[in-house]
């Protein structure tokens, strides 16, 4: 089994700044792609960024330049460090990670963290 906790989020204002943890446990051999993801009420989920396990990212248009995902391979963890936060970021962020834990490879979700934003 693979569990991965999310935290940092919170209640910020417009322009604000907000840093988001996530950390892999259980039986993980290695891991490919971290990446966080959101979704608004009433919007389907959407990536927000993603990270492979030898640095490369790749970020939503919407959130480019103003979000930086990164990870520590040895901790098992990744961050989303967030600034310039606006009203529309406003979601639950949640965590995922592709696993190997020695025999085959699986997905697995955090259970989110919420961000608002006020205006």
């Amino acid at each position: 089994q693979v569990q991965l906790v999310e935290s940092g989020g919170g209640l910020v204002q417009t322009g604000g700044s907000l840093r988001l943890s996530c950390v892999a446990s259980g039986s993980i051999f290695s891991i490919n792609v971290m990446a966080w993801y959101r979704q608004a009420p009433g919007k389907q989920r959407e990536l927000v960024a993603r990270i492979t396990s030898g640095g490369s990212t790749n970020y939503a248009d919407s959130v480019k330049g103003r979000f930086t995902i990164s990870r520590d391979n040895a901790k098992n963890t990744t961050f989303l460090q967030m600034n310039s936060l606006k009203p529309e970021d406003t979601a639950v962020y949640s965590c995922y990670a592709n696993v190997f834990n020695g025999r085959y490879w699986g997905n697995y979700w955090g259970q989110g963290t919420q961000v608002t934003v006020s205006s």
